[in-house]
């Protein structure tokens, strides 16, 4: 639509169009200011020799005629440059729009309707969708443009292209976006006077200014239409008056020759032959269509992320099969429901939910895998389906199920203009396999979307694993930290010195911001470990030594739980952190001091020496107790982190902690357990270059 209409209608809507708003607005148009001067400077309007100014001509124009002008050449520029326009005889068409103009505005200043200037636009437009059929289909329409304007020529436009030129004036108009019933008034133009009766003004004037341009003659047809507007008897003789007059003005202003337009005869309309064997049409139609899925095809596969390949499919769909809008309604996880899927500047179709279960034209097509055709025709429609045509802003849409081997994806809904419905139902196997293509690349991009979830998920959860192992690491040292305070106070209290104490509190101190720290650094299904790489090797006997130290120190040991050390003099050493080691006794030590605590026992920590294990030397430890032992379910998933009966959100995991730390230093453990009590054997790796000591014969072990 030209700029200049454009403008010239929102100051008209607004009501606040003066001479001096007309007077800036033709200015910034080069053409329609020569248009201006030109029509100031004829005969009819000059009244002096000097040049007139754009402000002069204006004023000497008046502000009605001014707008006359604009409206009037802007639509002619406008529509002359439509294809074939240039080879066809113009002249009717334009007197007769002409006409149809100078009539609206005519009656809707009788009627005191508040925009005049639109209905002169509206008039002069009501039949410009005889030029847009013509643009479209210039073979088969080239007689009926110059026909009769009248229901036949509107049933046989239906007939043979599927659509009224009224209907296709409208859909252009449409596009112009006008806050207005203009569209609507060419829509209508050819409904009976019966059924406008309570329609908008503007729809009833553009009735009334096409009945008196088109059939004039037919006396019952014009009492029908003036009574829509309320006008009197002598009204339409009256109004054909003055609109020869001012047409014929406006002709010579607007430079459009109408010479000899009353001569051209206006013959009834009729269907031409089809101009090609039809099956000849529908073999290169089918050609033609799998040219374009196969393009289609290579289009969705060349998109990156499912978003971008939804975004390609709504805009294929709407280049291919000419929707005005389309949407994709994906189905949900659990396959009960379709949900809208979220494309660029359509928010609100991700909160739209079609129940399977509910029925419905679209819930039908996904489980039939069939494509569907919804058209408000009055029939009661679905709750589903009155929401899709308000969201897709038209009167039907076509169900499109995309289907990838015996899956249903989802459906793809594309909004149509009802007179295009029935195209679309003759392109059903161009939608099929259009649908067939999408619904492959949706499948890949839905398969990769759920191996990234599951990537994302598994890490995760290894993450949030290592998590609470740190947090449950943390505690034993927390604990330590808790029990020598309390130590600590008392000592202070008798003023006793408190080094050793203060020595062991900076020790574990630091080793919980070492199990904190560590959490920046765990990797899924790696243990934690100190954050300096490679530690010295372990002496055995000192770690046992600070282990029960910070136990006995701090009251953790009950008074009827004894712990025994048995340890040569020579204990050896294994390769590995110290502080691992230390975490893992400490763990093995208050799981006997708590399966103890009820009735009391003995705990040994014990050095059996060095044996033999698949030609490599290890040192084996022992934890035992003699408690009452463990089930034959606990043991099976011993070394699985599982659901504990102690109290505390991250107990159950301090074997599998113990378990994974043995396999960090590249050790074995194994656990014997019975009415007797329970023991924990752990084979580490004995430092390079240690011999057996003599005290201890090297045993040889197939297996812990």
């Amino acid at each position: 639509m030209p700029q200049i209409l454009i403008k010239l209608l929102a100051h008209l809507q607004a009501d606040d169009l003066g001479m001096p708003e007309l007077a800036a607005l033709v200015a910034k148009d080069a053409g329609m200011t020569g248009k201006i001067l030109t029509v100031a400077t004829s005969s009819a309007y000059h009244r002096n020799g000097r040049q007139a100014s754009l402000e002069q001509a204006m004023v000497a124009l008046g502000t009605d005629m001014i707008k006359t002008l604009v409206i009037s050449d802007s639509v002619f520029q406008t529509f002359n440059s439509f294809p074939n326009s240039g080879t066809t005889d113009l002249r009717v068409f334009w007197k007769n729009s002409l006409t149809a103009a100078v009539l609206a505005r005519e009656v809707a200043r009788r009627i005191d309707y508040g925009q005049p200037e639109e209905a002169y636009l509206a008039g002069l437009l009501h039949n410009v969708g005889r030029l847009a059929l013509l643009a479209t289909a210039p073979k088969e329409y080239a007689f009926n443009f110059t026909a009769r304007d009248d229901e036949d020529l509107c049933a046989v436009e239906q007939r043979t292209l599927q659509i009224t030129h009224a209907e296709a004036g409208a859909w252009l108009i449409e596009r112009w976006q006008l806050d207005s019933f203009l569209a609507d008034s060419v829509l209508y133009h050819h409904e009976p006077s019966e059924r406008l009766e309570a329609a908008h003004p503007l729809i009833r004037i553009v009735r009334v200014a096409h009945v008196l341009s088109s059939h004039a003659n037919d006396d019952a047809l014009v009492d029908e239409a003036r009574a829509l507007c309320g006008l009197g008897p002598d009204a339409p003789d009256e109004l054909l008056t003055l609109a020869a007059r001012q047409v014929e003005k406006a002709a010579v202003h607007l430079g459009i020759d109408l010479a000899g337009a009353d001569d051209l005869p206006a013959l009834p309309a009729f269907a031409p032959p089809p101009p090609v064997d039809p099956v000849q049409q529908r073999l290169s139609e089918e050609v033609r269509n799998l040219v374009l899925v196969s393009e289609v095809g290579q289009t969705f596969a060349r998109q990156q992320g499912e978003s971008g390949l939804l975004e390609a499919m709504t805009r294929s769909a709407r280049i291919l099969f000419d929707f005005e809008n389309a949407v994709v309604l994906l189905e949900n996880p659990t396959g009960q429901a379709l949900v809208g899927a979220p494309i660029t500047n359509q928010q609100r179709i991700a909160e739209f939910t079609v129940p399977l279960a509910k029925g419905g034209a679209v819930a039908q097509s996904a489980l039939d895998r069939r494509l569907g055709f919804v058209r408000r025709d009055g029939r009661p429609l679905g709750l589903a389906e009155e929401q899709l045509l308000r969201i897709l802003g038209t009167e039907s849409f076509v169900c499109l199920p995309l289907v990838a081997g015996a899956r249903c994806l989802g459906v793809l809904v594309g909004g149509v203009a009802a007179w295009q419905l029935p195209a679309c139902q003759k392109r059903e196997r161009f939608l099929q396999a259009f649908g067939t293509q999408a619904a492959g690349a949706l499948e890949t991009a839905l398969s990769e979307r759920g191996h990234a979830r599951r990537q994302l998920a598994h890490v995760a959860e290894e993450y949030r694993e290592a998590s609470r192992r740190v947090v449950h690491e943390v505690n034993n040292p927390l604990s330590i930290i808790k029990n020598y305070l309390s130590v600590l106070d008392s000592k202070l209290e008798r003023q006793e010195p408190v080094s050793a104490e203060l020595s062991i509190l900076n020790e574990e101190i630091d080793r919980v911001g070492q199990l904190v720290g560590s959490l920046t650094e765990i990797q899924p299904g790696v243990a934690m470990s100190r954050a300096d790489g490679a530690a010295p090797a372990a002496d055995v006997a000192k770690v046992v030594d600070e282990v029960l130290r910070l136990f006995r120190t701090t009251n953790f040991v009950p008074a009827n739980v004894e712990i025994v050390v048995s340890m040569p003099d020579d204990a050896g050493r294994v390769d590995g952190d110290p502080d691992i080691l230390k975490q893992i006794l400490v763990n093995l030590v208050k799981n006997a001091i708590e399966a103890l605590s009820a009735g009391g026992g003995r705990i040994e920590i014990a050095n059996r020496g060095h044996v033999n294990r698949e030609r490599r030397l290890y040192l084996e430890l022992v934890v035992s107790d003699t408690g009452p032992g463990l089930s034959r379910d606990v043991l099976a998933n011993l070394f699985s982190a599982v659901k504990s009966t102690k109290e505390g959100p991250h107990h159950g995991l301090g074997l599998s902690i113990v378990h994974s730390l043995v396999k960090k230093l590249n050790g074995h453990i194994a656990c014997r357990s019975g009415t007797t009590g329970t023991s924990f054997e752990i084979l580490l790796p004995a430092h390079a270059g240690a011999g057996a000591p003599a005290t201890s014969p090297v045993r040889a072990l197939g297996s812990v």
